[in-house]
Order: C-alpha cells, then structure tokens, then sequence
C-alpha cells in the first residue's frame, strides 16, 4: 500500500478513536522514527513511554524472533523457558527479596488485577485513589480513574461507587481507615498534568497504610523499569509498596504487562484467583528477559538520571518537572508541539489533563548527539 492508502484507509475502515498526526511510522532506529517518505524524526516520546530502548532494539528484537521459531505461543498450563528467565530477571530488580510475579497483558489489566490480590488478601473491598490519577480504559481501572473526562462514558458502571474513595494527591492520609483493602497511586501522574509524588507523600501513605492494613499498590505501568532514574520509584526514597504494577516499557514495545508483589500479598493468590491466556506467552517473556537484561547493561537507572540533568541544564530558562526520562515542561503544548513537529522534525507529546504541559519520554539509548539535537529543537520551539 502506497502512504496515501494506508492514511485513507485508517480513515474509512477504522473506528475514529484516534487522532493521529499526518505520520506513516515505517520503521525505527533507536530514537529515530522514518515516514515512508523517508522523512526522520527523532522521537522524544517513545510511543506514550513504550519505546524505553528506542525502536526495534536489536536485543529484544532478535529474542522475539529466536522465540516466535522456537515456540510461538503455549499457555500457562505448561512451564516455558523464556517465562522462567523473565522471573528471575524481573524480581530480582524488584524492592522485596521474597518477590513474585504476575504476568499480562497490559497496564489496565494489571491495576484490576492488583486490586482483586489487594481485596483478597484484605477481605475488604474499599480502594483509595486520587484525584488526577488515570489507570487504565477497562472497566474497574476506570472506576479508579480521577479524570471525568475518561470515566464519563462508563459512568453507568462505575458511578456512583461507595466502594471508592478519591483524596487529594499530595495532599492528607485521613481517607485512609481500617475498611480499606488498598490505595492505588501513581508516582507520577503522567496523565493528569505530571504531578510528581513528594517523599512526604510517599511516606505518609506507607505509614498509614501500615496502621491500617490496607495493601499499598504503585501504579508504575509508565514509570518502571527504570524511566524515573531508579528500577522502581520508591527505590528513590527506600520506600516499598505492597504491589507494583508495569507495563508500558516492560517488554520495550511487545505487549506485555505484570503485577510484582511482596511475599506475604502473593501468598494468598490461590490456583484459578487469577488467569490470563496470553500473559506470560514465550514471546512476551523472552522479550520482557531481553529487555531487562539490555537495561541492566547500560545501567538504565542512571542513564535516566543523566538524560534528567541533560534536559534541565539545556533548558534553563523552562520549569521542566519529573523524574529521569519522565519529564514535563510549562509550554502551550498544541502550538509548540506542532512546531516542533513541523520544522523540526522532533516528536514529543501533550498531557491529556493539562493543556499547559508538554511530555518528554526519550528513550535510554538516546545518544548525546540526539539528544543536543532535540535540545536545540525545544529551545527554537519553546516561547
């Protein structure tokens, strides 16, 4: 199909749900995405944070490959080889030295899964989230989700729900009482503005949550493994939730998902709690293996960090906020996105919950080069 063809037919034969630029992603090289037009754009924002290796990383990209012929898919009913090395390689980064895994498909199915492990291991039903928070499109992540503009058109189902209490992020613990089963947070609410979690925050929840064991869940499905310069956002303060879930970057771009629990909270799962038919497949996890390990070799956490200062000491005049690869600038995102876009050929994203913020997710491999280039973009683009 010619460029032409595949835009129109995006236009006639698929549901209209998206707004997409006028960009035909033919193929990539690390941070770089090509139009079939040949045309180059380094991409500083790695398809909603997915892309944290770049695109087609030859690692992860030749594991999915020497799996696809090896074995394609079997279910959980088996033991497979690559879900085994994608065990060990994920818990062993994880805060808790007893730690198990979960394995699925997505960020979304990953919160809703949380949150049943967090209702039964509790035996209560109340969860605590927070205004700005967004966790997903399915139904019982939704119900979860501080954003109306996302929960309206599942309100029949998700509104009204004394089972779920909304508190002020940043803000007082008192919401939290002996009838909770779990608070669900966001260390940085990506979506809702890129409000960044403060210690004092993290430590209340942590604290108050121990006094009434209710089960602690970060939501890192954008944050982890290591985009916020740390595998794991409470890694940054010593701080250990009860569950962690991921997603988005976990397999550097093949579908994957997973919930990571301390001991004691895996220890209540039971055979037929949970279940999922392509959670956990070979590829998924020889990709989730691969991914881990390319990151522990370029030790990603502190590239994160280094590609933080990079950014903020390039644009001293700008009020950039986040963590690591994971950062927000005060811009009129539409305008300057465009621009950048336009005359610059460099892609970065708009924040759904602020139209004053724009989003900056690059990717770890991004070279210095890249990166000055992306700079000198920013500061043309930006008033």
């Amino acid at each position: 199909m010619t460029r032409d063809e595949i835009i129109a037919s995006a236009a006639t034969r698929e549901m209209q749900t998206y707004n997409r630029l006028d960009l035909v992603a033919e193929r990539g090289e690390g941070p770089w995405i090509i139009d079939m037009d040949g045309t180059r754009y380094l991409d500083l924002y790695g398809g909603h944070a997915v892309a944290l290796l770049g695109h087609a990383p030859p690692r992860v990209a030749d594991a999915i490959a020497i799996q696809a012929r090896d074995l394609l898919f079997y279910s959980n009913a088996v033991h497979v080889p690559s879900r085994a090395r994608a065990t060990e390689r994920l818990t062993r980064i994880a805060p808790w030295p007893d730690a198990q895994v979960l394995f699925l498909n997505s960020g979304a199915e990953a919160n809703e899964t949380a949150l049943k492990m967090a209702r039964k291991a509790t035996q209560r039903e109340r969860v605590v989230a927070f205004h700005g928070g967004f966790h997903g499109r399915t139904l019982g992540a939704l119900a979860c989700c501080g954003m109306p503009k996302y929960r309206a058109p599942a309100r029949a189902w998700v509104d009204p729900s004394e089972n779920i209490l909304f508190g002020a992020f940043n803000g007082d613990v008192d919401g939290i009482d002996e009838t909770c089963a779990a608070v669900l947070v966001e260390p940085i609410q990506s979506m809702g503005g890129m409000h960044v979690m403060t210690e004092t925050f993290a430590r209340a929840l942590r604290a108050r949550c121990d006094e009434t064991g209710a089960l602690l869940i970060f939501d890192e499905v954008q944050t982890a493994p290591a985009r916020t310069g740390h595998w794991f956002a409470g890694d940054r303060w010593g701080l250990c939730p009860d569950l962690i879930t991921t997603a988005k970057a976990l397999a550097a771009g093949f579908p994957a998902g997973a919930v990571l629990a301390r001991g004691s909270v895996a220890a209540t799962v039971n055979p037929g709690d949970q279940g999922t038919t392509f959670g956990g497949g070979p590829v998924a996890c020889a990709a989730i293996d691969a991914t881990i390990a390319e990151l522990e070799d370029i030790d990603a956490p502190a590239r994160a960090r280094a590609i933080e200062k990079t950014i903020r000491a390039g644009l001293p005049d700008h009020d950039v906020f986040g963590w690591g690869a994971l950062l927000g600038i005060r811009a009129p995102a539409v305008a300057v996105l465009r621009k950048l876009r336009e005359e610059h050929r460099v892609l970065a994203g708009s924040c759904p919950g602020d139209p004053t913020v724009m989003r900056l997710f690059p990717p770890l491999n991004t070279s210095d080069d890249d990166l000055a280039h992306g700079l000198d973009a920013l500061r043309s683009a930006l008033p």
